[in-house]
């Protein structure tokens, strides 16, 4: 499978937010644990929505959460 062309911190942000968890983040963004996870590890893209709510709840700009590769 073809890595996407951007890399995401919501690792490492969950983490610093008291350990929230995969389910966690996905209960609040409204996508699954399993979503969270294909994100995470850059195995499937999240729309725009779903990029903006994940940073939302970061209380991050997008670009903080997730970095374009050149």
């Amino acid at each position: 499978m073809k890595k996407l062309p951007f890399d995401n911190e919501i690792k490492t942000l969950r983490f610093m937010s008291n350990e929230m968890t995969q389910s966690d983040l996905g209960t609040k963004v409204g996508v699954t644990r399993q979503t969270i996870a294909a994100i995470e590890q850059g195995k499937y893209s999240p729309s725009l929505e779903v990029a903006f709510r994940i940073a939302h709840i970061f209380s991050k700009p997008l670009e903080d959460v997730f970095i374009w590769r050149d």
